[in-house]
């Protein structure tokens, strides 16, 4: 791949020679799983159920087909599957194939996916035929006349259109009869090579792709994700996000290093995730803030039996204290928040030892191996309790943009430090506060205002389902805070109790919002994060219009 060697060589050596990378591979774990465990559940969703022992046959058999049609070493598939069990095995049966693993959000479309499929040249794809009412053959077909690489169309399900491949049928014969036991030896990735990209989620764009090994996913998935939830093989985990990654590294990457068993939710409403955990006796949900949220407020979680729940993994955004507070009392469990990013992988969080305080108005401590930094906008160390950029390097951290050397090298320096774009401070126990992104700082006649000191209030009032705080051009202050607010169902915020609430909150004058905007809901990037672009460009507009 393209973007690996943007750094210096001794960094790998140094990851694998401290035992950060000294992992076995995914498809070595499920090997050993389905020898050690071969009768024990391994994945479930609502169409399938698999033993490890199952799991294995279905794996080895997908790979040797792979192998067959003649995909070589490096090629690349691209998946755009919901949360199917089949997104979870293709994952260990292309490792084992040699080729490369590139997860597409189920959401994307024609020129999305155009764009993903040339860019990569793809030589396959894995989709359903249809999916909640979108027919993802006929787009594939629409686009495949513009992509010359793309040789093989595979489709999940009992029935497949005319002139694709099968995955039922391929998993249904039993190919491995006719090759020796190590046939696919020596055919697969190692744990240290780059064998899987994943796509950004940015708000500008087409996105980029960023290489993985997968010594630092499961490095990630294991000694942070797993080590801090304390999973072990007594578990049962329910992917309740379609992420690739973010909340599904503890799915992907470490339920099989502890072999605990996943299930997996085709498509979330906060009933059916209830349901799930209440069937499956999951004892360690996972998914973005925003499921946890609805988990509470959108349904009844008194109507179902959680007893087994004992922990939910939380990704992709922050999760404001009193919201923290409200899942952990009604779901009866341990909420626990990880701090990442796409472009790097996972950084820091909490853990189920941690008081409340911690995990959630902080994120936590760096994982094993992480290093951060804090700088200011002059390059130096922030002062101790000073705010700088979050920079970090680590086994945990990507392999560099594919095919995009520029971008790799704005992002890392050739010593693998990577810069969040987010800022932060440390408390007093050496835990890492996350106060705002460069980006919606906004600067009030010389003074900063960081969004999130003022969402993690409002978030407390009892009117607010959501908030989102973003800057406004102003001819004399520069900018002005304005706050975007969902209402609770029923309820309508006036501008004068938004200022109250802060003020009896202690909030400095110059901080107050100065103008406040009602939604009926948030806009989303993939689902997860507040898209702030699209708030800035509504106000904007909206000055505009007004003069």
């Amino acid at each position: 791949m393209a973007g690996a060697n943007f750094y210096k060589k001794e960094i790998p050596k140094e990851y694998i020679e401290k035992g950060y990378w000294q992992l076995p591979t995914l498809s070595e774990m499920w090997d050993r799983n389905a020898r050690e465990y071969p009768d024990k559940e391994a994945v479930v969703d609502s169409r399938t159920r698999l033993t490890w022992s199952e799991a294995k046959k279905w794996i080895d058999r997908m790979a040797i087909r792979f192998v067959e049609l003649g995909l070589k070493k490096d090629d690349v598939m691209v998946l755009q599957l919901p949360n199917f069990a089949e997104f979870c095995l293709l994952r260990v049966a292309l490792e084992k194939a040699g080729v490369f693993f590139l997860p597409a959000l189920r959401t994307l479309r024609h020129e999305e996916m155009k764009y993903m499929l040339s860019h990569m040249k793809a030589c396959g794809i894995v989709i359903p035929w249809k999916f909640r009412d979108f027919d993802y053959f006929q787009m594939v077909k629409e686009i495949q006349p513009d992509l010359p690489a793309l040789q093989h169309i595979f489709v999940v399900g009992d029935e497949v259109p005319e002139g694709t491949i099968s995955l039922k049928e391929i998993v249904n014969t039993p190919l491995e009869e006719k090759y020796p036991s190590d046939y696919l030896q020596g055919k697969g990735f190692s744990v240290t090579d780059i064998s899987f990209v994943c796509h950004t989620t940015g708000t500008t764009g087409f996105p980029k792709f960023m290489e993985e090994r997968a010594c630092t996913l499961i490095h990630s998935g294991v000694r942070g994700d797993g080590a801090c939830v304390k999973l072990n093989a007594d578990d049962t985990l329910a992917a309740l996000s379609p992420a690739a990654i973010g909340p599904n590294v503890i799915n992907y990457f470490a339920a099989p290093y502890f072999a605990s068993k996943v299930a997996l939710l085709e498509h979330f409403s906060a009933e059916e995730a209830l349901e799930l955990i209440e069937k499956e006796k999951v004892t360690v949900a996972s998914g973005v803030p925003t499921q946890a949220v609805m988990m509470v407020r959108d349904a009844n979680p008194d109507d179902y039996n959680l007893d087994s729940l004992r922990a939910f993994w939380l990704a992709g955004a922050p999760l404001g204290y009193e919201d923290a507070v409200e899942v952990e009392k009604k779901l009866g469990c341990q909420a626990v928040q990880v701090y990442g990013a796409v472009d790097f992988g996972g950084i820091s969080s909490g853990s189920l030892d941690d008081s409340r305080e911690v995990r959630f108005r902080t994120v936590g401590r760096p994982f094993e191996g992480n290093q951060v930094r804090l700088l200011e906008e002059s390059g130096k160390e922030a002062p101790e309790g000073g705010i700088g950029e979050i920079t970090v390097r680590g086994p945990c951290g990507g392999a560099g943009f594919y095919k995009d050397l520029e971008a790799t090298r704005a992002a890392f320096t050739e010593e693998g430090w990577f810069s969040t774009g987010d800022l932060g401070r440390w408390d007093e126990q050496g835990n890492l506060k996350v106060v705002g992104r460069i980006k919606d700082v906004i600067i009030r006649g010389g003074q900063n205002i960081y969004p999130p000191e003022i969402e993690n209030i409002l978030i407390s009032h009892p009117k607010v389902a959501a908030a989102a705080l973003v800057g406004m051009p102003d001819s004399v202050m520069g900018e002005k805070a304005c706050l975007y607010v969902v209402p609770k169902a029923g309820e309508v915020l006036t501008f004068d109790e938004m200022v109250a609430f802060l003020k009896e909150k202690g909030i400095a004058p110059y901080k107050l919002p100065e103008r406040l905007e009602l939604l009926e809901e948030m806009p989303l990037v993939a689902g997860m994060k507040v898209d702030k672009k699209v708030l800035r460009e509504d106000i904007l507009q909206k000055l505009k219009a007004e003069g």
